[in-house]
């Protein structure tokens, strides 16, 4: 089957808010195996929703509208699709009571236009607003494609979906045929390269399909399998990530949407019981800065550095003028003795250390983009590691951190 989904707000065209709720909807109908083939956003305008409605109608199975359903002169969706269907509006009488009780309740006119938001075209199931005062309804078609229609504000769209909309696309649509999907996180490798090294996995595809996403500084692959229960998709999704880790699995290094390295990390010396200290230059705090946002950091994180000026490698970290003034501040050695020094300043199991040139100009003649990072991690060599980052400042900074954390990671599965 085909669905649509047709967010209505002028406010989506121009910008002035993001369209959360198609993400939302779009993920639930997967779930349930209800393929979305096309989205649309049309402004408050009649005329254009009923050229939208017309499209969708022609090429669609189910039109699911997001907004429109309030009270002003804009919102125009119920009435729009109650003459595209031939159809007169309702009223539902429980939010009709519920509209005047608020009213009542709080002291305030009820002007009439109110009373549109609890009509709903007849012959369709009326939804109920838990949270708001819009109606929301399900119209069966039995000679077209059927409507759904969704109040816009979020905090009344989800749970009105989930609690009433889904169960009735589920008795209707459901076929036994459900998505699920599985999120690979990588961190090291460009798109283009993993794209190429997966290359024949890509143009092979069926079930599972393989997408990969370009982020900022990393990169996700989505699997998504079609299956008749998670017990089967699990295999099938299992089966696809061993080929994809066979080639590219030194760069994965975890799994979700809402995960990142950072927390990967995190996770990953707390179940090791090790301790890390940070001492910054280039990245002025930002790595630390990174792991406080972890919830629990404070078990293993005691604290760090932020080492900008010289004077304060000497007398924050006891690092000799000479170790400075001979080798330079962007070179192996500062770097490696920022990382020992912060470690045994702060008696931790690891030190990890950044210094170099975020830029935009050069400094003791390496270009903007230079980054060392100093590695102390216990019961092994202090090691240093030259990057070059050709990106803006606050990238190359953004990059080192990211990359720090990537090299410890590696460390901790040695």
């Amino acid at each position: 089957m085909h669905t649509e989904i047709i967010a209505v707000g002028t406010e989506i065209l121009l910008g002035q808010i993001i369209n959360t709720n198609a993400a939302f909807v779009a993920r639930r109908l997967a779930g349930m195996g209800i393929d979305v083939y096309h989205q649309t956003v049309v402004g408050d305008n009649s005329q254009r929703l009923t050229q939208a409605i017309k499209i969708a109608a022609k090429r669609n199975d189910l039109i699911i509208l997001m907004g429109g359903l309030g009270p002003t002169k804009d919102d125009l969706t119920k009435q729009t699709v109650a003459n595209f269907l031939k159809k007169k509006l309702i009223e539902d009488a429980d939010a009709m009571k519920k509209i005047i009780h608020y009213y009542a309740a709080s002291e305030k006119e009820m002007t009439a236009n109110n009373r549109l938001q609890a009509q709903y075209i007849a012959g369709s199931v009326p939804l109920k607003n838990e949270t708001g005062f819009a109606v929301g309804e399900y119209y069966q078609n039995d000679h077209g494609c059927d409507f759904l229609l969704l109040p816009g504000p979020p905090n009344e769209l989800k749970p009105m979906f989930a609690n009433f909309a889904q169960p009735l696309l589920y008795k209707k649509y459901h076929n036994n045929h459900l998505l699920f999907s599985r999120v690979l996180r990588f961190f090291g490798i460009g798109e283009s390269l993993l794209a190429t090294k997966i290359e024949d996995l890509i143009d092979k595809q069926s079930n599972p399909t393989i997408a990969p996403y370009a982020k900022t500084s990393e990169v996700t692959l989505r699997l998504t399998a079609s299956a008749v229960d998670e017990y089967e998709a699990k295999q099938l999704l299992d089966e696809t990530e061993e080929k994809i880790c066979s080639r590219v699995g030194e760069y994965m290094y975890g799994y979700g949407d809402e995960n990142s390295l950072v927390k990967v990390v995190v996770q990953k010396l707390l179940q090791a019981g090790l301790s890390i200290t940070a001492a910054e230059s280039l990245t002025a705090g930002a790595f630390q800065a990174a792991l406080g946002d972890v919830p629990g950091v404070s078990s293993v994180f005691p604290g760090g550095f932020v080492t900008y000026a010289n004077s304060a490698k000497s007398g924050l970290l006891d690092i000799p003028a000479r170790i400075i003034q001979t080798n330079g501040v962007v070179s192996e050695e500062t770097a490696k003795w920022m990382a020992r020094k912060s470690k045994e300043k702060m008696e931790t199991d690891i030190g990890i250390s950044f210094t170099g040139v975020a830029g935009p100009d050069a400094l003791e003649g390496k270009e903007a983009g230079t980054v060392w990072i100093g590695l102390a991690f216990k019961d092994r060599p202090v090691q240093a590691k030259l990057y070059h980052f050709a990106r803006q400042r606050s990238l190359v900074r953004e990059r080192s951190v990211l990359t720090g954390l990537d090299w410890i990671r590696r460390e901790l599965i040695k």
